[in-house]
């Protein structure tokens, strides 16, 4: 809640104290007084007061990865913060809520069964990273070129494959999600195939719904092909190629990351990169910064502002609108723009309520994680992404336009 808030319920207190002062001189007294009640109840009844948000706790945790800074030192609003992290406290399946702003750790405070040390689970956040190692391949040359044919490193499958619109399936496409192939969970046939873990053998079986490079289609199947066509072309296992790239250079550790149920040779480019609040947060200030971490370019400035570009306009993605301010506004090389209120920023998002939210506008990061419902697509797990969804929207439109 912020001052010009609180400003304006102290006036609402102030008008309706008039109100049942004069009450004492009108007929109606009773109904007014209970009136005034109601209001007073629903003003100031169900949020925070004052005292609440300042026996809060969320300094960041003693540790030399970050500098640290507070809020109100970086220009936020103490109490706006401070009302996020009371809501935060209130779900149940949330672990973490970081908010780095101008490179600063700023605010920090786990729950639940989070911890400063936990490498968890992070999802479809993950198609993130994979799209990072795309891009630092396609730097060093591995990849000649984005507009290349995927099936080109995949020979074995060639002449499997009958359906001819996929012989023009670009790794251009499936950065986009424009291949062709659909989201794995409009099925339940699909959605178990997939579960089952061939997930090469899919690209011949699983049919296109459209022809590839004109429609925005969610799939798991072309993020894990982009991490295949990685570790293929540039001839070095896959984890081994983002500990090395990518996680090295920014002083984070990669924890598990799992393989596919038939084959454990590759790691799933759709995600399950499991790592810590902290380091998650790196990979955003990444963003944020074009590219550099700590002085060093780790990706290019070019890859990272084409993959925050909107190559689908208001992607639509098969399940209903997760709330008033979250508006996702367009898709880049998987990463999603969202407008919340009147602000536009990009994110990384996973099954749970995994977010990082790259928000240029006020040189923010803000990474949330939370129980990650492997393999668990249900109501509950439905429920709690959009909480933790909109959890982070809702802090984003409350901000001040200027």
């Amino acid at each position: 809640m912020n001052t010009d808030h609180r400003q304006w319920i102290n006036m609402m207190q102030k008008f309706l104290q008039r109100v049942l002062r004069k009450s004492h001189h009108h007929q109606n007294h009773s109904f007014i007084f209970t009136s005034s009640a109601l209001i007073l109840t629903t003003l100031f009844g169900c949020g925070p007061s004052s005292k609440d948000l300042a026996a809060l706790n969320y300094i960041p945790l003693a540790g030399d990865d970050w500098e640290v800074s507070s809020p109100e030192a970086e220009g936020l609003d103490a109490d706006t913060v401070a009302e996020l992290y009371y809501d935060s406290a209130k779900l149940n399946s949330i672990y973490s809520l970081l908010i780095v702003k101008n490179s600063y750790l700023v605010a920090e405070k786990y729950f639940n069964d989070g911890s400063i040390y936990l490498k968890s689970n992070l999802q479809s956040v993950g198609k993130s990273f994979t799209s990072a190692l795309v891009g630092i391949a396609f730097e060093q040359g591995c990849l000649p070129s984005l507009d290349q044919p995927f099936l080109a490193y995949f020979p074995e499958y060639v002449n499997l494959i009958k359906d001819p619109r996929k012989q023009e399936i670009t790794i251009r496409h499936l950065l986009q999600m424009r291949s062709g192939y659909p989201w794995e969970e409009s099925d339940r046939d699909l959605w178990e195939v997939f579960v089952a873990g061939d997930f090469l053998g899919l690209m011949v079986h699983v049919p296109l719904i459209n022809d590839p490079g004109t429609e925005f289609h969610y799939s798991n199947l072309s993020s894990h092909y982009l991490g295949v066509i990685v570790d293929r072309a540039c001839g070095t296992d896959l984890r081994t190629f983002a500990e090395e790239q990518l996680f090295t250079p920014l002083g984070a550790e990669l924890g598990e990351w799992y393989t596919t149920a038939s084959d454990d040779r590759y790691p799933m480019g759709t995600g399950t990169m499991h790592m810590t609040a902290r380091d998650a947060a790196k990979f955003g200030l990444l963003y944020l910064n074009d590219g550099i971490f700590d002085g060093k370019q780790v990706i290019s400035s070019e890859w990272v502002h084409d993959s925050l570009q909107n190559y689908t306009q208001n992607p639509s993605v098969g399940w209903p609108k997760e709330g008033r301010n979250v508006n996702r506004t367009g898709y880049g090389y998987q990463w999603w723009a969202i407008q919340s209120g009147e602000h536009h920023y990009h994110a990384a998002l996973g099954h749970g309520g995994q977010v990082i939210a790259v928000l240029d506008k006020f040189n923010m990061v803000i990474v949330v994680t939370g129980d990650p419902f492997f393999l668990e697509h249900n109501a509950k797990a439905w429920k709690s992404e959009k909480q933790l969804i909109n959890l982070v929207a809702d802090f984003i439109a409350s901000l001040p336009s200027e």
